[in-house]
């Protein structure tokens, strides 16, 4: 069970410096040099991600896997927007998360366990 969420969330600080982390260094790049760096990074993002999914599935229902890794993206991104972009989080992204939580709640809740 814990090793498909460590591989998740391996994927997930990949993607999200893919997706994201050239803003802050490489913003004077142009447009097609930061979408191939950003390609080279997502790269390793699948090398994580996929092995991750195909791990969890074993262990997840296919929704429960999904908000698994909604909760890993939101925790890298503020974490990444706090300590790499130097971005403070605002109370929306507080209640955002608890919104999340409470998906985590749903999802969880009385699933007949077919895996």
């Amino acid at each position: 069970m814990f090793q498909p969420i460590g591989l998740l969330i391996i994927s997930n600080i990949f993607m999200t410096f893919a997706w994201y982390g050239h803003l802050k260094n490489l913003s004077d790049r142009p447009l097609w040099i930061v979408i191939l760096i950003s390609w080279g990074i997502a790269f390793f993002e699948y090398c994580f991600q996929v092995p991750g999914n195909r791990l969890g599935h074993e262990v997840f229902t296919l929704p429960q896997l999904k908000i698994i890794q909604e909760v890993i993206t939101m925790t890298i991104f503020g974490l990444f927007c706090l300590f790499y972009m130097k971005v403070p989080l605002s109370k929306n992204f507080l209640y955002a998360s608890i919104c999340l939580i409470l998906a985590v709640f749903f999802i969880f809740r009385d699933l007949p366990q077919n895996k």
